[in-house]
C-alpha cells in the first residue's frame, strides 16, 4: 500500500455540502478497472473519509447520482469500446467525473478520451499511487484550479561531452523531487537517438517523444499529465524513441509546443539533451528558465565545459541561470586534477560536487529505483539531493507545491 497522499490527509475530514455540512464523498468502481478485491480494499484504505463502493460488471447506462467520481476500464484496441465510451462521456447521464483505466493505452485514443469529457485516463493496470494522486486531484477540486495555476518552469540538462552521467543525475534528480511533491515532476528525455531513461527507470514502455509526434495531433494539446507512465516515484516520463532516429526530427517550433504543454501540465520539467548542439537543442535552452551544465573532472572535459561556455554566450545565455555539476568524483581523478585548478580554468566554481559510487547507483539503475532505495546516506544520495534541493527549490512553482523541503 501507498502512503496516504499528504494534501489529502487535510482533506481527509470529509467535503461541505451546500449547507456547509460535512457530506461524505462516493467514488464508484466498474469491475475490473483497478484490479480484484485486494486491490480495491487497498485503495479504499487510503481514503478513510471517502465511500468507495461497486458499481457493478459493466458502466452503467445510468450511474447513481450520488457519485463524486466513477472509475470504469476501457481497451484502446477496441475501436467500438471507445467510440462507445466517447458517445457515453458526450451524453453526460450522471454528474460524476469519468475516470478510464485505459488498457493498451496510446497517446491518440487518451486524446479522443480527455477531449470528449474524461476527468482523467490512467494507462491501466493503473498502479496504487498513480490512482491515489488522480482521487485526491478529482476529489479536492485540485482539477478546477489547474487553468489558473502557475505555468511550471523548465530546467535543461547539458552535458560536457558524452559519457558524464548526465542521464543517471538527471533520472534520479527527477525521482527525488517527485517523492517529496506527489508526483508533481516530469523527465523529458530528448536525446533523440542514444536517451536511456527509460531503462534508467524500468518504465520500457513508456510514451515517447516519437509517439506524441505520431499521433496525429500537435504536441501542445497531448494531455502529458494522463498519458506518460509514471515512474514509482511518482515522476512522470516522457521517453527518448525506441529505435534511432535522426536529430533533425524535432524542430524549434515543435519545442515550443512541447513546452508550452509541459508547463502546463507539470510545476517540473527536467529536459534530458543530447550532446550535439542543434536548432532545436538551442530553442529549448533559450526556453529554459535554468540550466545544468554536469561534467567529469579531467582535462578533456573542463576543456569541453569551457567550450559550452563560449556557445552559450554566443547564444547570449551567459546570464541564464546555471548550476554548474562536477559529478562521479574519485580520488584518481583529484589526485591528477585539483577541483581548484579545475574551477579556475572554468573561470567560475562548482556548484555541486558528486562522489563517485559506481556501485550503488549502477544498481539504481539496473532496478529502475531511487538511490535510497538501494542504500540510504550516501554520499552519492546526499550529493544528488544537494542537486535537486539547488533545482526544485529555486523554482516558484514547486515551492508553492505541498510542502516541499
Amino acid at each position: 500500500m501507498v502512503n496516504l497522499p499528504r494534501a489529502f490527509r487535510a482533506f481527509a475530514q470529509g467535503a461541505e455540502d451546500d449547507q456547509g455540512g460535512i457530506r461524505v464523498q462516493r467514488v464508484g468502481v466498474v469491475e475490473g478497472a483497478i484490479g480484484g478485491a485486494d486491490r480495491f480494499a487497498s485503495v479504499a484504505a487510503l481514503f478513510p473519509h471517502v465511500t468507495f463502493e461497486s458499481a457493478g460488471p459493466i458502466w452503467p447506462d445510468h450511474p447513481s447520482s450520488d457519485l463524486d467520481i466513477l472509475v470504469v476500464p476501457l481497451s484502446a484496441g477496441s475501436a467500438d469500446d471507445v467510440t462507445e465510451a466517447i458517445r457515453r462521456l458526450g451524453a453526460a447521464h450522471s454528474t460524476a467525473q469519468i475516470v478510464i483505466a485505459l488498457r493498451d493505452a496510446d497517446v491518440t485514443t487518451t486524446r479522443r478520451l480527455v477531449r470528449a469529457g474524461a476527468a482523467d485516463v490512467l494507462p491501466a493496470p493503473v498502479s496504487e499511487p498513480t490512482l491515489a494522486l488522480c482521487l485526491e486531484r478529482l476529489l479536492t477540486g485540485d482539477h478546477d484550479a489547474a487553468p489558473g495555476r502557475k505555468q511550471g518552469e523548465v530546467v535543461a540538462i547539458l552535458k560536457a561531452g558524452g559519457g558524464v552521467g548526465a542521464t543517471s543525475l538527471a533520472t534520479q534528480m527527477a525521482a527525488y523531487i517527485a517523492a517529496r511533491l506527489s508526483g508533481e515532476v516530469c523527465l523529458a528525455d530528448l536525446d533523440l537517438q542514444f536517451g536511456a531513461a527509460a531503462v534508467y527507470m524500468d518504465l520500457p514502455e513508456a510514451v515517447s517523444i516519437t509517439d506524441c509526434l505520431s499521433s496525429g495531433s500537435g504536441l501542445g494539446e497531448t494531455p502529458f499529465s494522463t498519458v506518460l507512465e509514471t515512474h514509482k516515484s511518482g515522476a512522470r516520463l516522457l521517453a527518448a524513441p525506441r529505435d534511432m532516429v535522426a536529430l533533425e526530427t524535432l524542430d524549434p517550433a515543435q519545442v515550443d509546443a512541447l513546452l508550452g504543454g509541459m508547463r502546463r501540465d507539470f510545476p517540473l520539467t527536467i529536459v534530458d539533451l543530447p550532446p550535439a548542439w542543434t536548432a532545436w537543442t538551442n530553442q529549448v535552452l533559450h526556453q529554459a528558465d535554468r540550466i545544468v551544465l554536469v561534467t567529469h573532472l579531467s582535462v578533456p572535459h573542463i576543456q569541453l565545459v569551457k567550450r559550452q561556455l563560449r556557445i552559450l554566450a554566443s547564444q547570449r545565455l551567459e546570464d541564464r541561470p546555471m548550476v554548474m555539476v562536477c559529478n562521479s568524483l574519485s580520488s584518481d581523478q583529484t589526485a591528477s586534477v585539483s577541483l581548484k585548478a579545475a574551477e579556475r580554468a572554468m573561470g567560475r566554481p562548482f556548484d555541486v560536487v558528486i562522489p563517485e559510487d559506481r556501485r550503488t547507483m549502477t544498481a539504481a539503475i539496473n532496478q529502475g529505483v531511487e538511490i535510497s532505495a538501494i542504500r540510504r546516506g550516501t554520499k552519492l544520495e546526499k550529493g544528488v539531493a544537494e542537486l535537486a534541493h539547488k533545482i526544485g527549490a529555486a523554482q516558484p512553482a514547486l515551492q508553492a507545491q505541498r510542502g516541499w523541503r
